[in-house]
């Protein structure tokens, strides 16, 4: 495979989760653990099955249980936290404070062995994180009322969350792309205790909710993570990175096209400044060597 079609590849996943707000909406009523549990459950299912029908099962042999725990953390931990947020705060405002993890990754790269952060690294941080802000401050009156902070506060760790586990996996070595089957079956089977244990069941109400949770299962919940696997370890992932702050902007004009959100001034200007942060951050770090994983 060349570089550059592993690279359009791995572009396929910024497209997927620039749907994963809207299709998330549309679930309700669906608490996240169930979510996670069947949306995963997908996922997993079709990476099995292409598993079989490839035999790459032998190179699953290679993987070690750190790699394999450290996997099923970080996509257990980002959605539940993800789908938790998304259910207790305004989907768009949600989704764009959640979206600060490609920000957070070059940030938290610039504080690994042989890398530093510059003076661009720390102006896009304050830029972006001003969006947040203005998302936060403009709720505020709101989320004393609804109970929306928290759902904001949630969105602001499922940023935290994935960058970590995007920067830490470079400690942890490559695994095949086959492992990727592996974490969502077992984010899966781990969501559902934590959903007998915590919440109580609720299904989708009609087709276009089940739709929704099949779209997540095969799409940004699924085929994403695959692609994007691809796409980082064979692709440019200079390139990857930088289209991945493209995906708020995408994810937010998803929800104003179908009417889940109204396109305010302020949401359009928070959008604005988290992606033209994040941008020149990422931009800041194009002379070093930088790697990204995702969401």
């Amino acid at each position: 495979m060349t570089r550059a079609r592993a690279t359009a590849i791995g572009f396929i996943a910024v497209l997927l989760w620039s749907s994963l707000a809207l299709l998330t909406v549309a679930t309700a009523p669906v608490p996240p653990f169930l979510l996670n549990a069947l949306t995963f459950g997908i996922g997993g299912a079709v990476g099995l099955a292409w598993i079989v029908g490839t035999g790459g099962g032998r190179r699953l042999r290679a993987v070690s249980p750190a790699v394999l725990a450290f996997g099923i953390a970080g996509l257990f931990g980002y959605h539940a936290l993800y789908f938790s947020a998304l259910r207790l705060a305004p989907a768009a405002e949600a989704g764009l404070i959640a979206y600060l993890w490609p920000l957070l990754i070059v940030l938290f790269s610039g504080l690994l062995p042989g890398e530093r952060l510059t003076r661009r690294h720390i102006l896009g941080a304050l830029i972006a994180f001003a969006g947040a802000a203005l998302i936060i401050l403009s709720r505020q009156r709101d989320a004393m009322a609804s109970g929306a902070a928290v759902g904001l506060g949630l969105a602001f760790l499922c940023a935290l969350t994935w960058a970590a586990y995007s920067v830490g996996s470079r400690r942890l070595g490559t695994a095949p792309t086959e492992a990727v089957a592996v974490f969502c079956l077992a984010t899966a089977l781990l969501s559902v205790p934590f959903h007998l244990a915590l919440e109580e069941t609720q299904w989708p109400q009609d087709a276009i909710g089940w739709g929704a949770v099949l779209g997540l299962g095969l799409g940004p919940v699924g085929l994403a993570f695959y692609v994007w696997d691809v796409g980082m370890k064979k692709g440019d992932i200079q390139l990857l990175g930088v289209a991945s702050y493209a995906a708020p902007l995408l994810s937010t004009l998803a929800l104003v096209l179908a009417g889940v959100a109204e396109p305010t001034p302020v949401l359009a200007l928070a959008a604005a400044l988290i992606a033209a942060g994040a941008l020149l951050a990422a931009r800041a770090g194009q002379g070093g060597k930088r790697h990204s994983s995702q969401p």
